[in-house]
């Protein structure tokens, strides 16, 4: 049974002084009916224009204006984008939106990606602020458009960024890399707060493990042994997180490898989790068993374009990969992905650009181009073997 609206003082007020008004009419129309009753029509017909000016006053100055509230046991709204990114490149770029704050994790896959996120992100973020801006490592396909360059602007120009999180530690030397400290350093320089993940994780500086981003919602960041420690795989830098939404649980990685994935386990208490952003975009090299053990997925989203040889001309091993879909098989047969080649060297939208919505009881996976799962695509049918074992 649904719980009844609470009334706020503003309510109980109202109706007091309501209730007050009626009694005091009502004396009066017994008083007029007694010494003249014709005059009694006219009073009756009076008080009851009174009293419905009054129910429509209440209505729409009071009552209507209370926030509608969420659903029993559930929370602040919570909508999160895959985005396609304007290239035939595999990258990552993920929009976030909880009520009045907004987040964009990475800004991959090219320079040229900053018009098609800008773009996306402004049918949102109406008044050009990012609450939040995490940057899980340096590789060019997650920071190239916070780098920019002389034909396109850094995201970091484009949007007024309050908070920037991103990566300790890193192998790069790159110009996109020096471009992208450049622009961090500029919108820095301008006002934001700049904080490294291993910050955030120790509260140092002040920064924080956890932020509360809705009422129920929060932002929470996890221990990386990777964060305090070298390895030649820059992937295993990645900042990782997750979003808490009442009992769902939305877990992002980066590009973490199976080293990463092995400690991130060992280091946190994992919550089992709703969704979670396929590591690597799908690689055999990450979404390993000891993390999908430990998160059990429900959905799992792949910021990729499938078939793709950008890495590879092995079939099995372009993105999303057999291994991956083989490991995941066990636990969901709900895998989205977002672009596809398209035979002649370009991309087109598998799913396109994915949208997960949740108010923590009410979930939805819808794309722009469709909402199949991977394994009712044609792509997947000509491609891949969904094991026997799946889900």
């Amino acid at each position: 049974m649904a719980k009844s609206k609470k009334k706020t003082g503003t309510e109980k007020a109202a109706e007091k002084t309501a209730k007050k008004a009626a009694k005091k009419a009502a004396r009066a129309a017994e008083k007029t009916a007694k010494k003249h009753p014709k005059a009694f029509i006219a009073t009756v017909a009076i008080v009851l224009v009174i009293a419905l000016v009054a129910a429509a006053c209440w209505y729409f100055l009071i009552y209507k204006k209370q926030p509608t509230p969420p659903p029993a046991d559930g929370t602040g709204e919570l909508s999160i984008h895959f985005l396609e990114l304007g290239n035939k490149y595999a990258g990552d770029s993920i929009f976030m939106q909880i009520g009045d704050t907004e987040i964009l994790v990475d800004g991959g896959s090219r320079e040229n990606s900053a018009d098609t996120i800008e773009e996306y992100v402004k049918n949102y973020c109406k008044d050009g602020v990012l609450e939040y801006v995490i940057v899980t490592h340096a590789d060019q396909d997650h920071i190239a458009a916070f780098a920019g360059n002389g034909n396109y602007p850094s995201l970091f120009e484009r949007f007024e960024c309050q908070t920037i999180i991103d990566f300790p530690r890193t192998n790069k030397t790159t110009a996109t890399y020096r471009r992208y400290v450049a622009s961090r350093d500029a919108e820095v320089e301008a006002g934001a707060v700049h904080y490294t993940a291993l910050e955030c994780y120790n509260g140092e500086n002040g920064a924080k493990r956890s932020y509360t981003l809705a009422d129920g919602v929060t932002l929470n960041f996890l221990y990386n042994y990777y964060y305090e420690n070298d390895t030649k795989d820059e992937n295993n830098y990645s900042v990782c997180f997750y979003i808490a939404q009442g009992s769902y649980n939305y877990l992002f990685t980066g590009d973490l490898e199976e080293s990463g994935e092995e400690y991130l386990v060992q280091n946190n208490e994992l919550p089992q989790c709703k969704l979670y952003k396929a590591g690597h975009h799908g690689s055999k090299t990450s979404s390993n068993e000891a993390l999908l053990a430990a998160i059990r997925p429900e959905y799992v989203c792949v910021c990729c374009v499938a078939g793709s040889t950008e890495y590879t001309t092995v079939k099995n091993n372009t993105f999303p990969t057999q291994a991956m879909i083989d490991r995941v098989a066990r636990y969901t047969s709900q895998i989205f992905v977002t672009s596809v080649d398209d035979g002649a060297g370009g991309a087109v939208s598998m799913n396109g650009n994915i949208t997960v919505k949740s108010d923590g009881v009410n979930f939805t996976v819808t794309g722009s181009q469709n909402s199949l799962p991977l394994n009712q695509t044609e792509w997947f049918q000509n491609n891949r073997t969904w094991p026997s074992y799946g889900k």
